[in-house]
């Protein structure tokens, strides 16, 4: 149990004492799952009234510190409120070999010049250097909507957003349809862009236990019945981290619990352009109740930083106004390449391209994992493995780091106060070519074998 010896009296008791919270984190003595003293019991050893701890809990809350579970207690977050980042913008691009970041494939996209002269052949240049409709052009929307289409998503170009990229949607639906206080349950491993955006929109987000096809509805069921929760978060095919696919039972249970409690569902389905399964995406089934997110960025030319959002008209004009308030449209030019690259098929070309690459480093990916335990669909971008008991998958990261691979450890995907699994996402679409992949791999399986020992002394 926590023993809390210090804290700083210059500060308003509450903050100091969540200020100490963070500090012990920090210094390791505080270790995600952990559970904390209750609120009597610590409000007697430092002295003060158990409201000022009962406030402490609160602000290191809303840090994302610690999660509060009714009837249980108050658990150290498994991110630790401050290590989710993918990409550190105070450390430079190195030499290593990308294996953690889910690139797009680069080299499977061919030279966009053609496509831009095709752009600049149909349209005076000029038509795109004014501000236009903050939803976007209508013909960009009707293309969004076309786009759409091929997921089973049937939505009018009246419903459609054109933003900046998968997580400006995100962004902006969080700080429009939602208000700082309020709670989204999510799966416990999701993706670390919902975290950072909530943490800057003053959301909480809610753990939901997951199996291989994603959230489970009892979880959810539970999770609603705890807290005051607003929406869900979700990922219905190729889950990242995890690669979970929700079945059209699943599908249908967790659409039943959303619909029944009135929640507003987020669907994100950035890899679903290269998923050949069945089940079709949760919007299908609540569409008046979902904001379905169908970002491009990994399907073809990511640096064109467009994505189309479907919304019911209730929320439409709410996160288009959000549009305004933070870049007013999104680039209107990149827009329209985009929609052409749709309209004229390449789309099609660069994503068969890439399912067609991704199938060759699948087959050396499953050779050298074999023996070991990992999850990974067909045509995924990435693949979740579960560690030997001898490595934990922190340590894993920071020595494959060592020895030049950039891997990514569960702790970053990680939600509330469950203690990390000991698993690492690889990345398949980072390396730039099948040979630096492979170099990558050969790597990779010399430290799952300990023939590369920890960077840390063996543990």
């Amino acid at each position: 149990m926590w023993d809390l010896r210090v804290i700083d009296t210059d500060k308003s008791l509450y903050i100091a004492v969540a200020d100490a919270i963070e500090r012990d984190i920090r210094a390791e003595i505080l270790t995600a799952g952990e559970k904390l003293p209750a609120q009597r019991d610590l409000a007697k050893k430092v002295g003060v009234n158990v409201t000022t701890i009962t406030r402490a809990y609160k602000e290191a809350e809303k840090r994302g510190l610690v999660t509060s579970i009714v009837g249980s207690g108050t658990y150290i977050s498994s991110d630790l409120g401050f290590n989710s980042a993918l990409v550190n913008t105070d450390k430079g691009e190195g030499q290593r070999i990308e294996m953690g970041l889910v690139l797009p494939l680069y080299a499977a996209e061919p030279d966009i010049a053609p496509i831009i002269q095709r752009v600049l052949h149909k349209n005076n240049l000029n038509d795109f250097m004014g501000y236009t409709p903050a939803q976007g052009l209508l013909r960009h929307r009707e293309t969004g909507s076309a786009w759409m289409k091929r997921f089973g998503i049937l939505a009018d170009a009246e419903n459609i957003i054109v933003t900046a990229g998968a997580q400006h949607a995100l962004s902006c639906i969080l700080s429009s349809v939602f208000q700082p206080g309020d709670r989204i349950a999510v799966d416990c491993l999701t993706y670390p862009g919902i975290k950072t955006a909530a943490r800057i929109c003053g959301i909480q987000l809610e753990a939901v236990a997951m199996d291989g096809e994603g959230m489970t509805p009892q979880s959810l069921e539970a999770v609603c019945s705890r807290h005051d929760v607003k929406g869900v978060y979700t990922v219905s095919t190729m889950q990242n981290p995890t690669n979970a696919f929700m079945s059209e039972r699943r599908s249908a249970a967790i659409a039943e619990i959303i619909a029944k409690k009135d929640l507003i569902l987020i669907e994100d389905d950035l890899y679903r352009f290269a998923s050949s399964g069945d089940s079709g995406p949760l919007t299908v089934r609540i569409p008046e109740q979902s904001i379905y997110i169908a970002g491009i960025s990994k399907a073809f030319f990511a640096g064109l930083r467009v994505s189309f959002v479907a919304a019911p008209k209730r929320f439409c004009n709410r996160i288009s106004q959000t549009v305004v308030d933070t870049l007013w449209m999104a680039p209107t030019l990149n827009a329209e390449i985009a929609c052409e690259c749709i309209a004229s098929g390449t789309a099609e070309e660069i994503i068969a391209s890439k399912r067609q690459e991704l199938r060759c480093r699948a087959r050396s990916m499953e050779t050298e994992l074999s023996g070991y335990e990992y999850r990974y669909v067909p045509d995924s971008m990435f693949v979740w493995v579960t560690l030997p008991d001898y490595w934990r998958s922190v340590e894993f990261e920071r020595t494959a780091n060592v020895n030049g691979v950039n891997v990514i450890s569960s702790d970053k995907f990680s939600v509330g106060s469950i203690v990390p699994p000991n698993c690492v996402r690889i990345s398949l679409s980072g390396p730039g070519s099948m040979e630096e992949f492979e170099e990558g791999l050969a790597i990779l399986r010399k430290i799952l074998s300990f023939e590369i020992g920890s960077a840390g002394g063996v543990i």
